[in-house]
């Protein structure tokens, strides 16, 4: 048995500190090879494997509010900041997110007559909010797979993103999948009850510039806060998708990684049982502040 578990990582809006991982079974930290997430990866002895075995992963994370001034930047853009090596990934397809056929032809129908990048994304993502509709009954919902999304106009932030990312990806912009879990807005403790994900596209001469599709749908008075920006109610996990974490995973590439990954020899796990919780803590570095 192999289970992997995600692990928080810093960029330029969060920091993680005080990282404890509590388990019984002997484990390693590693990051996948494409996207370079970080993860836990537990070997149980049969024992473990066979009486079941608890892992708690305890971490402080300082969340900060992602903002692009758009009309700024694009007033006062220059030399295009660097993008990483992962700039041309973000162009390509993934397995649900196809970048011809239907996908292909809503981008080009809804940027038609567009000049420039920042044109094209703005209608893409007013093409996606209100086009889609938030909607977790029935099947299909959830997969982020692009095709039924456009289809169905219906699901959850996972296929709204998914969607985005298509049409930006076939109009030649970059664009990123991104997933972490939601902090409930006026709360400062509780459980979680899943994942969050939203999207960045990539502008020549600004950088990454955020996007939540599916708040933005929820939320209609952010509307357009939500192009341009991720607020503080979030916490950063992992990028991409079709991801292979390990030379020791033997099932097909995750189609995202979020939740806790096992397999018995070489087979995928369902019967996993998690759990998500957060409470705020004070701050260290404001004085007489929480």
């Amino acid at each position: 048995m192999r289970l992997w578990l995600p692990l928080p990582q810093a960029d330029g809006y969060q920091d993680v500190s005080t990282l404890h991982i509590d388990s019984p079974a002997a484990y390693s930290q590693g990051r996948d090879s494409e996207y370079k997430n970080r993860f836990a990866m537990f070997k149980p002895t049969a024992k473990q494997y066979a009486t079941g075995f608890d892992v708690t992963v305890r971490f402080t994370a300082t969340r900060r509010e992602h903002r692009v001034d758009l009309d700024g930047s694009l007033k006062n853009a220059t030399a295009a900041p660097s993008a990483g090596p992962l700039l041309h990934r973000y162009l390509e397809a993934d397995r649900l997110v196809p970048l011809n056929g239907a996908i292909a032809e809503l981008a080009k129908e809804h940027t038609a007559g567009d000049t420039t990048q920042i044109e094209k994304a703005r209608h893409i993502y007013e093409y996606v909010v209100s086009t889609m509709r938030y909607d977790k009954t029935g099947e299909g919902w959830g997969r982020g797979d692009a095709i039924w999304a456009c289809t169905a106009k219906r699901g959850n932030c996972t296929d709204f993103h998914s969607l985005f990312i298509g049409m930006m990806r076939s109009s030649g912009i970059p664009a990123r999948f991104e997933i972490g879990f939601p902090l409930p807005e006026g709360k400062t403790e509780g459980d979680i009850a899943g994942y969050h994900c939203w999207a960045e596209f990539y502008l020549n001469g600004i950088g990454w510039v955020p996007v939540d599709a599916s708040e933005a749908w929820k939320n209609p008075a952010k509307h357009d806060y939500f192009f341009g920006a991720h607020d503080v109610n979030r916490v950063f996990f992992t990028y991409g998708r079709d991801i292979h974490l390990s030379s020791d995973q033997k099932g097909d590439p995750l189609n995202y990684f979020i939740y806790p990954y096992a397999e018995i020899n070489g087979h995928a796990v369902t019967s996993l049982e998690t759990h998500f919780s957060f409470r705020d803590v004070a701050d260290p570095h404001r004085v007489g502040g929480n």
